[in-house]
């Protein structure tokens, strides 16, 4: 369990009850933001422990998407479209720091343990992603 400030707390359960009210629409940030009275530091402090506690507590996840915002989300088919979908954002930003990144320190440094070693985890976690992200339905 992570630590997480009063105040994170406060404006977590402020978000969650804004969201149990718009139910089963969603908030986007700005109006999420305005609906809880919150600056931008402190929603997405909130919304962090509100991912939090919605794990310790066994509550619906929330999810955001472009469509509907932040909201919480019982549906086994959207969570799983929603994970799918950030597991490929995940597996691209692994894909460009092996190619923008490490490839070219192994270029520079082809002895280098650290790179090297880095090299066999990222294609690892590269691969377990993939797998992930590819699964049929």
């Amino acid at each position: 369990m992570r630590k997480r400030s009063p105040a994170a707390e406060r404006h977590a359960e402020l978000i969650r009850i804004a969201l149990l009210e718009a139910a089963p629409s969603g908030l986007p940030l700005k109006r999420l933001m305005g609906a809880c009275e919150l600056s931008v530091y402190q929603t997405r402090s909130g919304i962090a422990a509100l991912r939090d506690l919605c794990g310790e507590r066994g509550w619906p996840p929330m999810l955001w998407d472009r469509e509907t915002g932040y909201h919480f989300c019982a549906s086994e088919a959207e969570l799983e479209e929603w994970e799918r979908q950030w597991i490929s954002e995940r597996l691209t930003q692994f894909r460009r720091m092996i190619s923008g990144t490490l490839a070219p320190h192994l270029a520079l440094f082809p002895k280098s343990r650290w790179a090297n070693y880095l090299n066999t985890q990222i294609a690892a976690v590269e691969a377990a992603l993939e797998m992930a992200a590819s699964q049929s339905r």
